[in-house]
């Protein structure tokens, strides 16, 4: 690879560039070169009333960085453009051109297009991966070699993350450059695993001009570091629906980096959780956190539970056990939003007038919204503590459930509007009502904020959820959904990798970047 790439030993970090004008296309070379692409790729079909000659002379003598230059037409009849367009810019030496495949044997044969060596060829296929399987796509790879390509490019349409693996095997196999990624959201780790598996390149957006599926240029050279992956690089990942989210990955990977721990963590968009782990099975995938909504189910596919997660029936930790690649299951959400909340009481002085070792919780009202995964961590948490419980969900049976397990009470959630706590009670909202984008709505009536000791909120994406800014104003101690989440993160990295968290230093994560 070496030979061909411009970062020795290393997968390439491209921006794809989609301006109308070249002017706008020259800005946004300077931009990708800003945000730390290593090339761009040009997509001259963007450009309004396109000129090939022209055009891709500007472009080329003013390039910052080096260029794909790619031309992708919708009708056979514009296809004698399209070659026009690729054989001028060989001519006036684009680093790479892309051609699909079903056009390339023809264009390759052309004289003056095969003539010029100055510029790699990347011969591109668009395929149906539900119907592609790991054969498939091999002896396509074949085909698009067999005409000349220099580099291989082939793009699936994933429906489901676990059709990815192809790409991977793909990748893992391949003796010869070549470029494999999914589009879409599921098909996101397709770019973020990419150089662990040795993709040529992969794909980064301009800030501000996101597209699905591809992750930004800030985000693969700061949150993710592309070039600290290898193949020895341990994958972690949040398997959540939905996950986009998600900060975890911009806690975990400076930590790993931090400490010279060999991992990767990555967003993981999951439909199905038995094909899901059945499909990752390979001890390359170490370990996940588990989100909305699969806490609960999830106990389902693991091998073994830690006894607290399986009292609490809940799971938000999977670690596959190096020695036999088992399934271990562990609750690291029930002491993080516990002793949250703990000391929070403490640092306002609310100690019950008892000795420190007793929790502040003990004898309190202890209102919980909620009884999914997150609800039973903090139910569990609370009833160890000596709270009183009174539990809403949307979804009575499960509230009464819950209830039954920790000696609570379980009320319909359409009660909640017009619930009346006693005063001093602790609320505590475990559902993702508040959530970034719908941020607006609380789950309490407003009014009855004042009654509350303490309110707290699993939500972490805004940091000051309204339901927070409402309780502060009617004064009430408040704490975040992120005290929880680098508590429970910090008990992941211990489990994920053996070691103990760098407290401080993810502390300062959460304090300067969420």
């Amino acid at each position: 690879m070496g030979s061909l790439g411009f970062l020795k030993n290393s997968t390439m970090v491209c921006a794809p560039l989609m301006a109308e004008s070249v002017e706008q296309m020259l800005k946004d070379m300077q931009k990708a070169k800003s945000e730390g692409a290593d090339i761009v790729e040009i997509r001259l079909d963007c450009i309004k009333n396109f000129q090939p000659r022209k055009d891709l002379e500007i472009l080329l003598r003013n390039k910052p960085l080096p260029v794909i230059i790619l031309y992708r037409t919708q009708f056979d009849s514009n296809q004698h453009i399209q070659l026009e367009a690729l054989q001028f810019a060989k001519e006036l030496g684009a680093d790479y051109i892309d051609i699909e495949f079903e056009a390339a044997a023809e264009f390759m044969k052309e004289q003056n297009f095969s003539k010029c060596s100055s510029s790699k060829t990347i011969v591109s296929s668009y395929v149906n991966s539900a119907k592609s399987s790991k054969e498939d796509l091999s002896r396509l790879v074949v085909s698009m070699q067999s005409i000349g390509a220099d580099i291989m490019k082939v793009v699936i349409s994933a429906t489901d993350i676990t059709e990815l693996v192809n790409i991977f095997h793909l990748l893992s196999h391949c003796q010869i450059p070549l470029i494999a990624y999914s589009t879409g959201e599921r098909g996101l780790i397709s770019q973020l695993l990419g150089p662990k598996f040795g993709s040529y390149l992969v794909y980064g957006s301009l800030d501000g001009n996101t597209l699905p599926g591809v992750p930004t240029l800030n985000s693969l050279k700061q949150a993710y570091k592309v070039e600290c992956i290898d193949p020895d690089s341990k994958v972690f990942g949040l398997v959540s629906k939905p996950v986009s989210h998600s900060k975890g990955p911009f806690l975990h990977n400076p930590t790993f980096r931090h400490v010279g721990y060999n991992g990767i963590y990555v967003p993981m968009l999951v439909d199905d959780l038995k094909e899901f782990f059945r499909v990752y099975s390979s001890p390359d995938f170490a370990g996940y956190s588990v989100g909305i909504p699969y806490k609960e189910a999830v106990l389902n596919f693991c091998d073994e539970v830690h006894p607290l997660a399986q009292s609490i029936g809940a799971v938000n930790t999977i670690i596959r056990r190096p020695k036999d690649g088992k399934l271990i299951g562990y609750n690291t959400d029930c002491e993080a939003s516990i002793t949250a909340i703990e000391d929070a009481l403490r640092a306002h002085g609310c100690t019950n007038g008892e000795e420190v070792v007793s929790s502040p919780l003990n004898g309190k009202l202890f209102v919980l919204v909620g009884a999914g995964g997150a609800g039973r961590a903090l139910a569990f948490g609370a009833k160890s503590r000596g709270a009183r419980l009174i539990i809403f969900d949307i979804d009575l049976e499960r509230a009464k459930s819950l209830a039954e397990s920790v000696s609570g009470e379980a009320r319909q959630f359409e009660d909640l509007s017009r619930f009346q706590p006693e005063n001093g009670a602790i609320l505590a909202n475990a559902t993702p009502i508040g959530m970034h984008p719908n941020t607006e709505r609380i789950p309490v009536a407003e009014a009855t904020l004042k009654e509350y000791k303490l309110v707290f909120d699993a939500v972490y994406n805004p940091r000051r959820t309204t339901l927070l800014k409402d309780a502060e104003a009617a004064g009430a101690i408040t704490v975040s959904g992120v005290e929880m989440f680098l508590r429970q993160a910090m008990g992941q990295y211990n489990l994920f990798t053996g070691g103990k968290a760098p407290q401080d230093f993810m502390r300062e994560i959460i304090m300067t970047k969420f």
